[in-house]
């Protein structure tokens, strides 16, 4: 497999096969999808949250809302170990765990109209895993912040040309946003926002040496402050100011770079130059200080298994499906087209040679110990115009390979940089829209938390507890975010994530055990469960050991360590419920059982 084509046909063929035979098993037989029995999107009807959707169109809302930045990031961060164990990994575990996941989430809070997690957890198991989950839920949205804003860092860092392009965003989006206000038509408001952001892209080269780019050319450290504090003002504002408007655009964004990623891919088909697997499997490596296991299931959270889906299938969406068996499609089938999406950028990343893609993703001073050459990057960061080593985080892995996929068309050279910026700029806007949204729900979830201390807390539209659970919330992620490198705060959010996972999987084997006809149907959920718990605790444990309690590690940090403790005590707290719950109901009378089911 020494080329992109044979990895697409390849991820393509096995994806449908498996829509079609499990997918449809998983919710016709394991989870009984019966269309006869009305969704919550007809019973609660109201037109605002609750409204019965076309399965094509509620298909593309779920997946644009799960399909960020981590489907692009973490196997570009995962290709360290070679293409063999990312790309098997991207199949196995979404198939088996994230499609199963997401289906068997959206499942279970339709069955309890619509409800978030915690709440369904605190249904199925009891208050106690209910307040954890719903803690958990708390601290994944928060690491999730801190280690999206990571890849952003160094992609801003020292590149006043894509800091221009991402900071003209805002205008742009609040812009479209009061157009929309007052027109009511956000169609052409987005059609005006995007040729603006494209223009602002191409004015660049422009900015950049003048005193404006000055003031842009921001270091790593400057960059880290300043996101969280733009998070705070950007909560502040209305939803339908900021938030929405750009989630719009970034969505026309995200189609486009989606639809460039496949035509590059099979009409280019560059040649794969990793090996298989690297000398790094056994850890020790640049990017990721781990082993392969576990920390290519902890790396690749989005495009395999994500927990971070839960919010979506416990959130928006399973408000909006109009038929029971509509969530094969949008749960089953929208977790395996962002599978194809992170393949695709597995392969822009492993079709860069070795030596210049551990010069982007390490420091020079580590880069000297490896003992490579670089090969193309010299001429790449030519034709950019910019220094490329030592930009870690992914994200300028990813654009610098798409790049130099579509130099292969010679007319391209010289748009080279154009493209570059944009891919900068599109991979931020998809992360300044999750640090818009994530700082939010943030909010509302520390408002809720400390409501049951303070009563007037859980007022969201109590100013002052919104602005101070908002620079709490705030606070926290930008801690992390300034706490360590992107080693060790993207492992700390891939822990958080497939933690988070696992209680999706821990609540869905439960409602299986409630509804479905033959208890065997279990083991759908209990066999990735039962993976994914082990790798997520073995990684927190390594991470602990060998990186936020070692004063020796460049990732040291006691505060990570803690949290870590607590989110893998809170695992096992909701764990141990759920085999108590299990024991019970395993121990019912068929005609128990059967009562149970009709619930």
């Amino acid at each position: 497999m020494d080329h992109a084509l044979t990895f697409v046909i390849a991820t393509i063929c096995i994806l449908m096969i498996c829509y079609r035979l499990y997918g449809v098993f998983f919710v016709r037989k394991v989870l009984r999808a019966d269309d006869t029995k009305i969704t919550p999107a007809h019973e609660l009807k109201d037109g605002k949250d609750y409204l019965p959707t076309n399965k094509w169109v509620a298909f593309g809302g779920h997946f644009a809302a799960i399909a960020a930045a981590g489907p692009l990031v973490g196997p570009v961060l995962a290709a360290q170990y070679g293409y063999l164990p990312s790309f098997l990994w991207l199949l196995i575990g979404c198939v088996i765990g994230g499609a199963v996941h997401d289906t068997v989430v959206l499942f279970a809070s339709m069955k309890h109209r619509g409800k978030s997690l915690s709440e369904v957890a605190k249904t199925e198991l009891g208050p106690v895993a209910g307040w954890c989950t719903g803690l958990a839920m708390l601290f994944i949205i928060t690491i999730t912040m801190a280690g999206l804003s990571m890849v952003v860092v160094h992609a801003l860092e020292r590149n006043p040309w894509g800091a221009f392009a991402v900071f003209m965003t805002i205008p742009i989006a609040i812009c479209v946003g009061l157009w929309e206000k007052m027109t009511g038509s956000m169609k052409n408001a987005s059609y005006v926002g995007i040729v603006a952001i494209m223009a602002c892209v191409f004015a660049g080269p422009y900015i950049q040496h003048t005193m404006v780019g000055e003031w842009l050319s921001l270091n790593a450290k400057t960059v880290s402050l300043i996101l969280p504090i733009y998070a705070f003002f950007a909560t502040a504002l209305p939803v339908w100011m900021l938030l929405t408007p750009r989630a719009a655009l970034s969505s026309f964004m995200k189609i486009g770079v989606f639809g460039l990623l496949i035509v590059g891919v099979v009409f280019i088909n560059p040649q794969i130059q990793f090996p298989a697997v690297t000398d790094f499997i056994h850890g020790g490596g640049p990017v990721l200080a781990g082993p392969v296991w576990p920390f290519i299931s902890i790396t690749i959270a989005c495009g395999a298994i994500s927990g971070f889906h839960a919010f979506i299938g416990s959130g928006t969406t399973p408000k909006q499906i109009d038929k029971w068996s509509d969530i094969l499609p949008v749960g089953f089938g929208a977790m395996l087209a962002e599978c194809l999406v992170g393949v695709m950028a597995l392969v822009a990343a492993t079709a860069l040679h070795p030596a210049d893609y551990f010069a982007i993703n390490s420091t020079p001073e580590v880069f000297k110990t490896l003992g490579m050459d670089v090969i193309h990057l010299p001429a790449l960061s030519q034709s950019i115009g910019l220094d490329l080593q030592g930009r870690t985080g992914g994200a300028v892995t990813l654009a610098v390979g798409m790049a130099d996929i579509f130099t292969k068309i010679p007319w391209f050279s010289s748009l080279a940089s154009y493209f570059f910026q944009f891919m900068v700029m599109f991979e931020a806007v998809f992360i300044l829209t999750a640090i818009d949204s994530g700082t939010r729900v943030s909010r509302y979830l520390l408002q809720d938390f400390l409501g049951d201390l303070w009563a007037p807390l859980k007022r969201t539209d109590w100013m002052p507890g919104a602005i101070g659970t908002s620079i709490l919330a705030c606070i926290a992620w930008g801690y992390l975010l300034n706490s360590g490198d992107i080693n060790s705060v993207w492992a700390l959010f891939g822990v958080s994530n497939q933690l988070m996972a696992s209680v999706g999987l821990i609540i869905g084997a439960t409602v299986i055990l409630r509804i479905a006809e033959k208890r065997v149907y279990m083991l759908t959920c209990l066999i990735p469960l039962a993976y994914l718990f082990v790798t997520v605790n073995y990684a927190g444990y390594w991470m602990i050991d060998n990186v936020y309690f070692n004063a020796a590690a460049k990732g040291y940090n006691i505060f990570n360590g803690i949290i870590s403790i607590v989110m893998m005590a809170l695992g096992a707290v909701i764990l141990v419920s759920a085999l108590i719950k299990w024991k019970e109901m395993l121990g019912l009378s068929p005609a128990a059982r059967l009562k149970l089911a009709q619930a």
